[in-house]
């Protein structure tokens, strides 16, 4: 579809992601369609550079009074998503914020009752949801493939880029929570996390949650942006077999394994065969989003990430982040009753 007669688009925040927001633009819409917004001159120059059509600008002005732009994208800092997002639905915009949505659930529910009130889309970016090889696991679950859901664990292991103002919690869980929601299509009945502190004091370096669903599905995420080497892998385990889903793999990125246990004559018996590679499209999820987003507003439709997942992912978030303050603060009254 040709989405220059129907979308004009501002981004907000061109930095380090949001710039390759910018070129995900480019690729869909001519520089006519496209507006950049950044306090910053050297981010700026550097859309400039890369398309001189491209309009930027320094004022965000320019984008609230601009009454053909109907989609802005919000790559600014998190702690700036709630003022923008909601400054740009109350211009009568459609919204993709990047992930987390705000920094609390109020501020969530807010956006939600205006883009409802005003009938717009609000959307965040929690772009592995429109990755081909989750939605091949997701189609999986759904036929059957896995059985029963058992079992959900993700690992995302990097070194850096170290942030201040959140901790790994924060930066590199909403992904993984987004797709365990996605994958069980329910709600957690209990949430547990457990994090350390190397770095920088009351800012997590490391952390392990874990999650519980009904229906006895279980989940564990592990963050951390003080490791060796870069592992992005999740693995869903069902009754008849197990997905390994490997992001930063060179190669054969989703495997099948029909592996597991099965009752045979009241007994437990492994049952166990080699891998298969599953084969997907190789598509650029941030491209399926951006398509996603702007075919939502084109066609009125709800999108897959819309504010109600947002805010699931988010109540989710600060329930971890209280189990994380109750064991600080626990360790710390154990000290002074060490001292």
């Amino acid at each position: 579809m040709d989405y220059n007669s129907k979308i004009k688009v501002a981004i907000i925040g061109a930095g380090r992601w949001g710039f390759n927001h910018v070129k995900t633009a480019a690729e869909i819409l001519n520089p006519a369609s496209i507006i950049i917004c950044d306090s910053s001159n050297k981010s700026l120059k550097k859309v400039n550079e890369f398309k001189p059509d491209i309009i930027t600008t320094n004022n965000i002005d320019d984008v609230t009074a601009d009454n053909k732009i109907n989609a802005v994208i919000v790559a600014s800092p998190a702690e700036t998503h709630y003022s923008i997002a909601k400054r740009m639905l109350k211009a009568g915009k459609n919204v993709l914020v990047e992930k987390p949505i705000t920094l609390n659930t109020t501020d969530a529910e807010e956006l939600l009752n205006i883009s409802s009130t005003l009938k717009l889309k609000l959307m965040v970016g929690h772009i592995l949801l429109y990755h081909p090889a989750v939605l091949k696991m997701k189609e999986g679950i759904e036929k059957g493939t896995l059985g029963r859901l058992q079992y959900i664990y993700s690992n995302r292991l990097n070194l850096g880029a170290i942030r201040s103002e959140e901790n790994i919690l924060w930066s590199f869980a909403p992904h993984d929570i987004s797709l365990i929601q996605y994958f069980t299509g329910s709600n957690p009945v209990k949430i547990d996390a457990h994090g350390a502190v190397f770095l920088q004091e009351g800012v997590e370096d490391t952390t392990l949650t874990y999650l519980e669903y009904p229906g006895n599905i279980r989940a564990h995420i592990y963050v951390s942006w003080l490791h060796p080497f870069k592992e992005q892998r999740l693995v869903v385990v069902g009754e008849k077999g197990m997905y390994v889903f490997e992001d930063s793999a060179k190669t054969e990125k989703l495997k099948f394994y029909s592996k597991g246990f099965r009752k045979v004559n009241g007994s437990l018996e492994k049952f166990e065969e080699d891998y298969k590679v599953i084969e997907f499209e190789n598509k650029s999820p941030l491209r399926e989003e951006h398509l996603h987003f702007y075919n939502s507003i084109v066609n009125n439709m709800e999108p897959l990430t819309d504010g109600r997942h947002a805010l699931e992912v988010l109540k989710i978030l600060e329930e971890a982040t209280r189990s994380l303050r109750r064991k600080s603060d626990s360790q710390a009254a154990l000290s002074l009753l060490d001292n």
